[in-house]
């Protein structure tokens, strides 16, 4: 096979796992609840609390996380499933961090917006819009002050371009030169609201531009595409040329949270963006380099029966110990909490 071939179905591979684990989560966390006007099954939520999909966004995670090392640092967003998957975090304890099991990878006190995985280099997802880019860029910071050769990839959504943090970190990568790339993962829409309107100016890479950093805009659905501005970006970091910028546009296929059916979303508006579902790009890509579709149906099995045996899993894994609520907090030496 063709190395543009294999590199591609890889790349698939990698987004079949993403889809096959938002899918199951949304699943699990519509329980018998009565949620932005929707009631679902009688069955309990599985996974409790805010869940924020990435479906229809796998491109971007994928395309940028492949062309890191397990060594390099990211931080993400509250939409963060897909980033920690692409980075290399082990599906079966992510599972049962959503569940809010002991074997998950936070021993269950993140859950969805708060999941991290020091051992792949995931700092951590963030509940709050922009937050992650100073952490991104503090910890750009001290890569450097080390004398280290690792990166940081900073994801982060278009809502978090009019917010404070933005040119807060884009300000501070470029005044120290720091080795962080900053990815806008474009999905047209900030929470409920269309970002368009709201952002004064031509858009995020202009502004990056602006501030000094250079960048890349790229379609946010095609998987290659992102692959190799990613590549290119990521050589220009990691060869001392300091901060870089990719805005990759994209689309959030679900509603904001699992049980939010997107109803103030125009039905045309989403029909036309699920044509260019990337995984069906990918697809279509694939079978025109002689990929047989059996081949890649094996690829979405594999991926569906993976996350199965994960949800299996993380519903029969123990449930934190009440004393396991006392660690892993900071001591600050005064007992006025008590």
């Amino acid at each position: 096979m063709p190395d543009a071939a294999s590199r591609l179905l890889a790349l698939y591979r990698t987004m079949a796992r993403i889809r096959a684990f938002e899918n199951a989560a949304e699943i699990a966390s519509q329980g018998g609840v009565q949620a932005w006007g929707v009631a679902t099954s009688a069955k309990p939520a599985l996974v409790r609390g805010p869940l924020h999909l990435s479906t229809g966004q796998e491109a971007v995670a994928t395309g940028v996380c492949a062309n890191l090392k397990r060594e390099d640092l990211l931080t993400s967003t509250h939409r963060g499933h897909g980033h920690t998957l692409a980075k290399g975090a082990d599906v079966r304890r992510m599972m049962g961090e959503l569940f809010g099991r002991a074997t998950g990878t936070n021993k269950g006190k993140g859950g969805s917006m708060h999941i991290a995985d020091f051992s792949v280099g995931m700092l951590g997802a963030n509940g709050v819009v922009a937050a992650g880019m100073p952490i991104a860029v503090g910890a750009a910071h001290a890569l450097k002050i080390r004398g280290r050769k690792e990166i940081v990839a900073c994801f982060f959504g278009d809502g978090a371009v009019n917010r404070g943090p933005f040119l807060e970190a884009l300000n501070w990568a470029v005044v120290y030169h720091l080795p962080v790339l900053f990815v806008c993962e474009d999905n047209r829409i900030s929470a409920t609201t269309p970002t368009g309107p709201m952002t004064g100016g031509a858009g995020a890479s202009v502004r990056a531009e602006s501030i000094g950093v250079p960048g890349l805009k790229v379609d946010g659905n095609d998987v290659e595409a992102v692959d190799a501005a990613a590549a290119r970006l990521v050589a220009e970091v990691r060869g001392g040329s300091g901060p870089r910028f990719l805005h990759a546009v994209t689309y959030r296929f679900k509603g904001h949270v699992s049980v939010d059916p997107g109803a103030y979303r125009d039905k045309a508006e989403v029909a036309a963006a699920l044509a260019f579902d990337p995984l069906l790009i990918a697809r279509v890509a694939l079978v025109g380099r002689d990929v047989v579709s059996s081949a890649i149906d094996a690829i979405d099995a594999a991926a569906k029966a993976e996350i199965d045996a994960a949800m299996v899993e993380a519903e029969a894994a123990p449930w934190p110990e009440s004393a396991a609520a006392y660690t892993d907090i900071q001591n600050t030496g005064a007992g006025q909490w008590r």
